[in-house]
Parts: structure tokens; sequence; C-alpha cells
């Protein structure tokens, strides 16, 4: 196959490529430049996609004899994530920017211009495995359960999946492909996983998004709806959170309270206790399917809210356009904006944006 390698100047996405070239197919790399500063937007382990990656990405083409390019897709990396992040916060919700990043930028944006240019697949370091499966390729888990990014990946479409290689998903540990990149003579062996949010490398997306989203100071209230304290912006809230909440109130037990709702419109954030975190229904209507039909009614499977949250058992409802899952235990602190993935043993079914919760505990206790 002619492949397209994206190349983050990692060490998966360089023994990717690698093994992309040894399986014999015909590999081009291609770094995506996601931002037009000047600098470099990496601190230690925080960030990617910056000058130095890219620099790392082209050391790893040229040991391997590959052609590399550098495209240049800021601007939709802009629209369709940064400004989708800041979005959503104003409205209240938690976002995914590597879910969505995924949906939009690497396996929508830059797939499309791969088949434009006669590619047949583009080639990732993705820890996830494609299977051959009776109705065309199913999305499974990872052999390095640690490693596994099958969550991330959620938001690809039979389409997508068609056109896609996932050479380290039976890779047992990331250990392996470290050593392996040491044996090829990759630079980029031992060099740190990025982590948080690419375009805040420093870490501070309260800080962040006070710049973009603006911050106005509001009431912080109980379930009751009794003002309890008051905050500098709900932007900077998450369901959850215990820290930061500038109570003036203690509660009637004495216990830590936490984060249950993000108010936008009336700027208002509620707190209650831990136990008001569980959530016994979550639905939404931006779903898709991983590469099978659409099912119809109701049916069984496992659902995933978080990158490394474990899969709860549940039964999934798709009626007049709306999806809902019913968890077999109730899920911990779940926010609108999460991504709900669903799953039948190690297959990934489909996805869909979390848009409303509803609380096991009765707004009462």
């Amino acid at each position: 196959m002619r492949i397209l390698a994206a190349m983050s100047g990692g060490v998966d996405s360089a023994v990717a490529a690698a093994r992309a070239v040894e399986a014999g197919h015909d590999v081009v790399g291609v770094h995506l430049a996601l931002s037009r500063a000047g600098g470099t937007l990496r601190t230690g382990s925080r960030g990617c996609c910056t000058i130095e990656d890219a620099m790392d990405a082209r050391r790893a083409a040229d040991r391997l004899g590959i052609p590399f390019y550098v495209w240049d897709f800021s601007e939709r990396f802009r629209d369709d994530v940064i400004e989708d992040f800041v979005a959503e916060y104003r409205a209240g919700r938690t976002p995914n920017p590597c879910m969505r990043c995924n949906e939009k930028i690497k396996f929508a944006a830059l797939l499309e211009r791969a088949l434009e240019l006669g590619f047949d697949a583009v080639c990732t370091g993705h820890y996830a495995t494609l299977v051959d499966g009776p109705d065309g390729l199913e999305l499974h888990r990872a052999s390095d359960a640690a490693k596994d990014q099958s969550y991330v990946l959620g938001v690809l479409d039979a389409e997508q999946l068609a056109h896609t290689y996932f050479p380290l998903g039976a890779t047992p540990s990331k250990a392996l492909v470290r050593a392996e990149a040491e044996a090829r003579g990759l630079t980029v062996a031992h060099k740190p996983d990025s982590h948080d949010i690419c375009f805040i490398p420093d870490g501070d997306t309260r800080g962040w998004l006070a710049e973009r989203v603006g911050a106005e100071q509001g009431d912080i209230v109980d379930r009751s709806a009794a003002v309890i304290g008051t905050h500098d912006g709900a932007h900077a809230f998450t369901v959850g959170q215990r820290r930061g909440l500038q109570l003036g109130v203690p509660a009637p037990d004495g216990k830590p309270r936490f984060v249950l709702e993000v108010r936008p419109v009336s700027n208002t954030v509620v707190v209650g206790p831990k136990e008001a975190l569980a959530t016994a229904e979550i639905a939404g209507e931006r779903y898709s399917w991983a590469g099978r039909p659409q099912p119809e009614g109701s049916f069984a499977c496992h659902v995933q809210i978080r990158a490394h949250a474990d899969p709860v058992p549940a039964t999934a409802t798709l009626a007049d356009g709306r999806l809902t899952v019913v968890p077999e235990t109730p899920f911990d602190g779940v926010a609108p904006g999460q991504t709900a993935v669903l799953y039948d043993g190690t297959r990934v079914i489909g996805q869909f944006t979390i848009a409303t919760t509803v609380s096991a505990v009765p707004a009462s206790v």
C-alpha cells in the first residue's frame, strides 16, 4: 500500500512508520504543524506538535530513508479544536480536545488530503487494533491495556477505519516500542511522552481559559440553591472538582464538597457531597458507529467515559435520535461534553457526546 505516516516527533509514530516500511509499504512521512507560533510550545513532557517535534520527526524519517513533509494544518486546528474547546467551556461543558483532534484533523482533514494524493491509508502510532470482521474492519482495544487508545479513536467511522493503519496495536508494552526504536537507531527512543493539552503546554488551563472566556464573579450554591460561596469564573470549574472552591459556609456534616454542575447562563457553580456525583443515566445526540451498522432499540454494552476509566456494564437505547445509557452501577462524576465510548468486549461499537446526566442521588440528600 501507499502509506502516509503521521509523524508527531514521538517514539510511537516513529516506530509505527518504521514497521510500515519494514512491511514493504511505500511510505511517506508527514508532520502536522498545528501552530504558527514562532517558538516552541513544549515544556518537558508537556505540549506536542512543536518545532522541535518536527525536527525529531524529520530525523526519524531520514533514518528510515523515506520522504518527509511538514503540512500546515494550523487554521483547521484552531477552528476545529481550539475554538471548539473554548466554546464548549463557555457553554459549561467539559470537552476532550484529543478526541476532537482525531475526529477533525488526523482522520478527517489529513485522511482526506491523503486520499486525494493517492495514498491508501494513514498510519499513526496509536495503540489500537483493527480486525477483519464479517461486516468489514472492526476497531478493538490494543494488547497493552495500559496504553490502549481505542477510546480516543471511538469517533472513527467505517470509511475512516478502512483507510487507517495501526502497527503498534499488538505490541505487548511501550517498553518494547522504546527498545525497538533504540535498536533501529531512532533518536526519539527515550523521548518523554507528551501529556496534558498540547496547546496549553504550561498546564494552566484555568488561566488560559480566563484570557479567552473572561472571568466574571458568580455564586457557588448547594443543591437547595442556597449561596455558600463565590467564584471568579464558572469556566474554571469541572464536575468532580474538589480543590479551589471558595466556600464561606461549611457543610452540615463537615465533609468536603465537590462540583456537581456548572451553569454558564447564570454563571453559577453547584456543589454537594461526593455521593451526589454518582450518575444513574447519561444521554446525547451526537453519536457515531465505529464500522458497524447503527443499532436499533436497546442493547447491552460496556461504556467508558474517560480515556483511562474502567468500562462499566450498561444498557444503551437509541430512540428518536437520542442515545441513552443506563449503567449497572452508577458512573462517578460525569460532565456534559465528555465522550462516552461503547464497547462489545474489546470491540468499539461507537461513541456519543454526553449532553445530559441524571444523578443517582436525590437532591434532598
